[in-house]
């Protein structure tokens, strides 16, 4: 990969385009599975002769390990913001709901990249790339037990599993990817809300009574499908 250029705004053109290369090559791995998919093939996903690809990606590995930096990177850094950061909510709950949606957000900005990261993750273990992938993936699920743990220490919730609990809400929000269209009937905090409501509804204390599910008052506003 060609290094860039040092004017800022032939630097902000080249990262532009990058970028746009990028999400081209996580839609085919996406779709062809990483090695399923030819140089050839990213040939033809870009529209790039084989110099251009390598200008902007380098190899096929270093595309991937790039596109999974485009995943987590903003992700670790929204999670982190509404989690530990100073305007964080102060309930536990209202914590959970709004990690939440950044990262259902993040699924719907970057399904080919969610895809792509659930599909090979046997690649990605034999890949050099793994060790901080899989840091980052640990950065992240701390962040989402934090808040759980937060929540049985303040009586909020009552649990004895939270990493079972977390499971299954990384289950839950990862697998969207599979399924959630964009501008379909609910939208992505829509989904993510009601992700929480439902596992608010089984970690809340038997006399707290669980709050309105916010998926169910807010409209009809497009599809999604299964």
């Amino acid at each position: 990969m060609a290094d860039p250029p040092k004017s800022p705004t032939l630097r902000a053109r080249y990262d532009d385009r990058q970028r746009e290369v990028l999400d081209a090559c996580a839609r085919a791995f996406a779709e062809r599975g990483y090695a399923g998919t030819s140089i050839d093939d990213l040939i033809e996903a870009t529209g790039l002769a084989r110099g251009g690809l390598y200008h902007y990606i380098g190899s096929k590995s270093e595309a991937l390990t790039r596109i999974l930096d485009d995943l987590m990177g903003p992700l670790l850094e929204r999670a982190a913001a509404v989690v530990t950061g100073p305007e964080a909510p102060a309930s536990a709950a209202d914590r959970l709901r709004a990690l939440t949606r950044v990262w259902m957000r993040q699924v719907e900005s970057h399904r080919d990249h969610v895809l792509l990261f659930e599909k090979e993750r046997a690649v990605l273990r034999e890949g050099p790339s793994w060790d901080a992938v899989r840091h980052d993936r640990e950065t992240f699920e701390s962040l989402l037990r934090r808040v759980l743990d937060d929540g049985v220490e303040t009586g909020e919730f009552a649990l004895d599993d939270p990493s079972l609990v977390a499971l299954a809400l990384l289950g839950m929000v990862n697998h969207a990817a599979l399924w959630f269209v964009p501008g379909g009937r609910l939208d992505a905090d829509q989904v993510a809300d009601g992700f929480v409501d439902l596992v608010l509804a089984g970690v809340r204390p038997a006399t707290e009574a669980p709050g309105p599910g916010r998926t169910r008052s807010a409209g009809r506003a497009g599809r999604v499908t299964p």
